[in-house]
Protein backbone atom coordinates (compact mmCIF):
# COMPACT_ATOMS: atom_id res chain seq x y z
CA UNK A 1 0.00 0.00 0.00
CA UNK A 2 1.38 3.69 -1.18
CA UNK A 3 2.69 6.06 1.81
CA UNK A 4 -0.66 7.63 3.38
CA UNK A 5 1.23 9.63 5.36
CA UNK A 6 -0.81 13.05 5.43
CA UNK A 7 -3.76 11.72 3.38
CA UNK A 8 -7.70 11.66 4.56
CA UNK A 9 -8.26 7.53 4.93
CA UNK A 10 -11.35 7.76 7.03
CA UNK A 11 -14.91 9.74 7.52
CA UNK A 12 -16.93 9.50 10.45
CA UNK A 13 -20.04 11.01 11.21
CA UNK A 14 -21.49 11.35 14.60
CA UNK A 15 -24.97 12.54 14.66
CA UNK A 16 -28.49 12.29 17.01
CA UNK A 17 -30.55 9.45 14.94
CA UNK A 18 -28.79 6.78 13.61
CA UNK A 19 -31.85 5.29 11.92
CA UNK A 20 -32.66 8.53 10.12
CA UNK A 21 -29.25 9.65 9.10
CA UNK A 22 -28.83 6.21 7.92
CA UNK A 23 -31.53 6.40 5.69
CA UNK A 24 -30.84 9.64 4.22
CA UNK A 25 -27.25 9.08 3.32
CA UNK A 26 -28.41 5.49 1.88
CA UNK A 27 -30.86 7.30 -0.26
CA UNK A 28 -28.88 10.77 -1.20
CA UNK A 29 -25.05 9.16 -1.84
CA UNK A 30 -26.30 5.47 -2.53
CA UNK A 31 -24.04 4.25 0.07
CA UNK A 32 -25.08 0.50 1.31
CA UNK A 33 -25.26 1.19 5.35
CA UNK A 34 -23.66 -2.24 7.58
CA UNK A 35 -23.78 -2.67 11.41
CA UNK A 36 -20.54 -3.69 12.15
CA UNK A 37 -21.68 -5.27 15.58
CA UNK A 38 -18.66 -3.88 17.53
CA UNK A 39 -19.10 -4.83 21.22
CA UNK A 40 -20.65 -1.76 23.74
CA UNK A 41 -22.21 0.15 20.88
CA UNK A 42 -23.57 0.63 17.94
CA UNK A 43 -21.49 1.38 14.50
CA UNK A 44 -22.52 1.77 11.01
CA UNK A 45 -20.16 1.46 8.16
CA UNK A 46 -21.25 3.31 4.97
CA UNK A 47 -20.08 1.61 1.52
CA UNK A 48 -19.77 2.26 -1.71
CA UNK A 49 -19.63 -1.01 -3.37
CA UNK A 50 -17.23 -3.09 -1.59
CA UNK A 51 -15.12 0.14 -0.66
CA UNK A 52 -15.61 1.16 3.37
CA UNK A 53 -16.15 4.62 2.98
CA UNK A 54 -17.26 6.22 6.85
CA UNK A 55 -18.44 5.02 10.23
CA UNK A 56 -22.10 6.37 11.63
CA UNK A 57 -22.18 6.89 15.30
CA UNK A 58 -24.02 8.47 18.24
CA UNK A 59 -22.84 11.94 19.03
CA UNK A 60 -21.54 11.03 22.90
CA UNK A 61 -23.68 12.21 25.52
CA UNK A 62 -20.52 14.23 26.68
CA UNK A 63 -20.56 15.73 23.54
CA UNK A 64 -24.51 16.80 23.28
CA UNK A 65 -24.13 18.04 26.60
CA UNK A 66 -21.56 20.72 25.44
CA UNK A 67 -23.66 21.93 22.66
CA UNK A 68 -21.70 20.18 19.98
CA UNK A 69 -23.37 19.30 16.93
CA UNK A 70 -24.28 16.24 14.53
CA UNK A 71 -21.16 16.42 12.29
CA UNK A 72 -18.91 14.57 9.74
CA UNK A 73 -14.89 14.34 10.99
CA UNK A 74 -11.98 13.10 8.41
CA UNK A 75 -9.11 10.92 9.95
CA UNK A 76 -5.46 12.22 8.46
CA UNK A 77 -3.03 9.36 8.11
CA UNK A 78 0.20 9.93 9.91
CA UNK A 79 3.21 7.54 10.73
CA UNK A 80 3.19 8.17 14.45
CA UNK A 81 0.13 9.56 16.19
CA UNK A 82 1.98 10.82 19.96
CA UNK A 83 4.48 12.53 17.67
CA UNK A 84 2.07 14.26 15.37
CA UNK A 85 0.10 15.32 18.49
CA UNK A 86 3.29 16.47 20.25
CA UNK A 87 3.77 18.72 17.05
CA UNK A 88 -0.13 20.38 16.62
CA UNK A 89 0.43 20.84 20.47
CA UNK A 90 3.48 23.09 19.89
CA UNK A 91 2.11 25.02 16.89
CA UNK A 92 -1.51 26.44 18.69
CA UNK A 93 -3.93 22.93 17.76
CA UNK A 94 -6.16 21.66 20.33
CA UNK A 95 -6.33 17.95 21.72
CA UNK A 96 -10.07 17.07 22.68
CA UNK A 97 -9.28 13.36 22.50
CA UNK A 98 -5.98 11.71 23.76
CA UNK A 99 -4.36 9.44 21.66
CA UNK A 100 -5.62 6.01 22.33
CA UNK A 101 -5.62 2.46 20.93
CA UNK A 102 -8.97 0.81 19.26
CA UNK A 103 -8.08 -3.17 19.32
CA UNK A 104 -6.96 -4.38 15.77
CA UNK A 105 -8.18 -1.22 14.44
CA UNK A 106 -5.24 1.56 14.98
CA UNK A 107 -4.22 4.85 17.14
CA UNK A 108 -5.87 7.70 17.03
CA UNK A 109 -6.49 11.23 18.76
CA UNK A 110 -9.19 13.59 18.11
CA UNK A 111 -7.69 17.16 17.92
CA UNK A 112 -8.77 20.59 15.95
CA UNK A 113 -6.24 23.23 14.12
CA UNK A 114 -5.43 26.63 15.84
CA UNK A 115 -8.84 28.18 14.36
CA UNK A 116 -11.10 25.55 15.80
CA UNK A 117 -11.39 22.82 12.59
CA UNK A 118 -12.03 19.32 14.07
CA UNK A 119 -10.05 16.54 12.79
CA UNK A 120 -8.46 13.01 13.83
CA UNK A 121 -4.86 11.74 13.24
CA UNK A 122 -4.87 8.27 12.67
CA UNK A 123 -1.95 5.57 12.55
CA UNK A 124 -3.54 1.99 10.82
CA UNK A 125 -3.01 -1.45 12.49
CA UNK A 126 -3.26 -3.05 9.95
CA UNK A 127 -1.87 -0.55 6.78
CA UNK A 128 -1.64 -3.46 4.43
CA UNK A 129 -5.31 -4.53 4.51
CA UNK A 130 -6.58 -0.66 4.45
CA UNK A 131 -8.57 0.11 1.27
CA UNK A 132 -7.07 2.69 -1.07
CA UNK A 133 -9.14 5.95 -1.34
CA UNK A 134 -10.48 6.83 -5.00
CA UNK A 135 -11.43 10.57 -4.96
CA UNK A 136 -12.66 10.18 -8.61
CA UNK A 137 -14.74 6.94 -7.75
CA UNK A 138 -18.86 7.37 -7.24
CA UNK A 139 -19.93 7.03 -3.54
CA UNK A 140 -16.17 8.26 -2.39
CA UNK A 141 -14.97 11.52 -1.05
CA UNK A 142 -13.59 14.15 -3.85
CA UNK A 143 -12.87 17.06 -2.12
CA UNK A 144 -11.64 18.01 1.34
CA UNK A 145 -12.02 21.71 2.11
CA UNK A 146 -10.79 24.06 4.94
CA UNK A 147 -12.78 27.40 5.51
CA UNK A 148 -10.40 28.95 7.93
CA UNK A 149 -9.98 32.04 10.32
CA UNK A 150 -6.70 32.63 8.11
CA UNK A 151 -5.80 30.36 5.48
CA UNK A 152 -1.71 31.18 5.06
CA UNK A 153 -1.90 30.57 8.83
CA UNK A 154 -4.01 27.56 8.31
CA UNK A 155 -1.49 26.10 5.47
CA UNK A 156 1.37 26.48 7.33
CA UNK A 157 0.01 24.54 10.51
CA UNK A 158 -0.69 21.96 8.59
CA UNK A 159 2.67 22.27 6.09
CA UNK A 160 4.44 22.19 9.72
CA UNK A 161 1.90 19.32 11.15
CA UNK A 162 1.22 16.82 8.00
CA UNK A 163 3.81 17.72 5.19
CA UNK A 164 1.26 19.61 2.88
CA UNK A 165 2.67 21.47 -0.16
CA UNK A 166 0.37 24.47 -2.03
CA UNK A 167 -0.24 23.54 -5.21
CA UNK A 168 -2.60 26.30 -7.57
CA UNK A 169 -4.16 29.38 -6.06
CA UNK A 170 -6.83 31.19 -7.33
CA UNK A 171 -7.99 34.73 -6.97
CA UNK A 172 -12.04 34.75 -6.02
CA UNK A 173 -12.50 37.65 -5.80
CA UNK A 174 -14.35 39.25 -2.68
CA UNK A 175 -14.10 36.42 -1.37
CA UNK A 176 -10.50 35.97 -1.34
CA UNK A 177 -7.36 33.55 -2.28
CA UNK A 178 -8.70 29.96 -2.40
CA UNK A 179 -5.28 27.39 -2.24
CA UNK A 180 -4.69 24.32 -3.26
CA UNK A 181 -2.93 21.50 -1.67
CA UNK A 182 -1.58 18.17 -1.26
CA UNK A 183 0.53 15.86 0.75
CA UNK A 184 3.74 15.71 0.36
CA UNK A 185 5.60 14.32 -2.77
CA UNK A 186 2.19 13.75 -4.53
CA UNK A 187 3.46 15.13 -7.78
CA UNK A 188 0.26 17.15 -9.69
CA UNK A 189 -2.59 15.75 -7.70
CA UNK A 190 -4.40 18.04 -5.22
CA UNK A 191 -6.39 16.53 -1.98
CA UNK A 192 -8.36 19.54 -1.45
CA UNK A 193 -8.47 23.63 -0.95
CA UNK A 194 -8.11 26.37 2.06
CA UNK A 195 -9.68 29.75 2.05
CA UNK A 196 -10.93 32.42 4.83
CA UNK A 197 -14.35 31.16 6.15
CA UNK A 198 -17.16 33.95 5.83
CA UNK A 199 -17.76 35.97 8.52
CA UNK A 200 -20.88 34.80 9.70
CA UNK A 201 -19.15 31.35 10.61
CA UNK A 202 -18.38 31.32 14.24
CA UNK A 203 -15.43 28.68 13.97
CA UNK A 204 -13.51 27.29 10.77
CA UNK A 205 -14.46 24.18 9.90
CA UNK A 206 -14.02 21.14 7.11
CA UNK A 207 -16.56 20.07 4.45
CA UNK A 208 -15.83 17.12 2.48
CA UNK A 209 -17.44 16.31 -0.93
CA UNK A 210 -19.10 13.12 -1.65
CA UNK A 211 -19.12 12.09 -5.05
CA UNK A 212 -22.35 11.44 -6.49
CA UNK A 213 -23.62 11.00 -9.90
CA UNK A 214 -25.99 13.39 -11.78
CA UNK A 215 -25.64 16.63 -9.14
CA UNK A 216 -29.25 17.56 -10.18
CA UNK A 217 -30.98 14.37 -9.06
CA UNK A 218 -28.93 13.93 -5.83
CA UNK A 219 -30.14 17.77 -5.31
CA UNK A 220 -33.59 16.67 -5.51
CA UNK A 221 -32.95 13.53 -3.54
CA UNK A 222 -31.42 15.89 -0.49
CA UNK A 223 -34.67 17.68 -0.56
CA UNK A 224 -37.10 14.86 -0.89
CA UNK A 225 -34.92 12.55 1.97
CA UNK A 226 -35.45 15.88 4.10
CA UNK A 227 -32.32 17.71 4.03
CA UNK A 228 -31.56 21.41 3.42
CA UNK A 229 -29.65 22.62 0.29
CA UNK A 230 -27.88 25.73 1.71
CA UNK A 231 -25.63 26.50 -1.99
CA UNK A 232 -27.48 25.34 -4.97
CA UNK A 233 -25.61 23.35 -7.59
CA UNK A 234 -22.81 25.76 -9.26
CA UNK A 235 -19.71 24.42 -11.94
CA UNK A 236 -16.45 24.72 -10.45
CA UNK A 237 -12.79 24.55 -11.94
CA UNK A 238 -12.42 21.40 -13.67
CA UNK A 239 -15.92 20.90 -15.56
CA UNK A 240 -17.39 19.12 -12.12
CA UNK A 241 -20.68 20.81 -10.42
CA UNK A 242 -21.16 21.14 -6.60
CA UNK A 243 -23.76 21.95 -3.93
CA UNK A 244 -23.40 22.01 -0.05
CA UNK A 245 -26.29 21.25 2.21
CA UNK A 246 -27.29 19.47 5.81
CA UNK A 247 -28.97 16.43 6.85
CA UNK A 248 -32.34 16.26 9.05
CA UNK A 249 -29.96 16.56 12.06
CA UNK A 250 -28.07 19.66 10.95
CA UNK A 251 -24.87 18.18 9.85
CA UNK A 252 -22.76 19.76 6.94
CA UNK A 253 -22.14 17.67 3.73
CA UNK A 254 -21.27 18.78 0.27
CA UNK A 255 -22.21 16.96 -2.82
CA UNK A 256 -20.17 16.64 -6.43
CA UNK A 257 -21.24 15.00 -9.67
CA UNK A 258 -21.72 16.17 -12.91
CA UNK A 259 -24.60 17.84 -15.34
Amino acid sequence: MPNTHGRFVWYQLMTTDLGAAKAFYENVVEWKATDVGMPGMEYWMFNAGTQRIAGLMDLPTEARNMGTPPSWIGYIAVDDVDAAVATLSENGGKVYQAAYDVPDVGRFAVVADPGGAAFALFKSANPDQDPTPDPAAKGHIGWHELYAGDHEKAFGFYSRLLGWEKKQAMDMGEMGIYQTFDSEGSGDTMLGGMMNKPAEMPVAAWGYYFNVGNIDEAAERVKSAGGQITMDPMEVPGGRHVLSGTDPQGAAFALMGSR
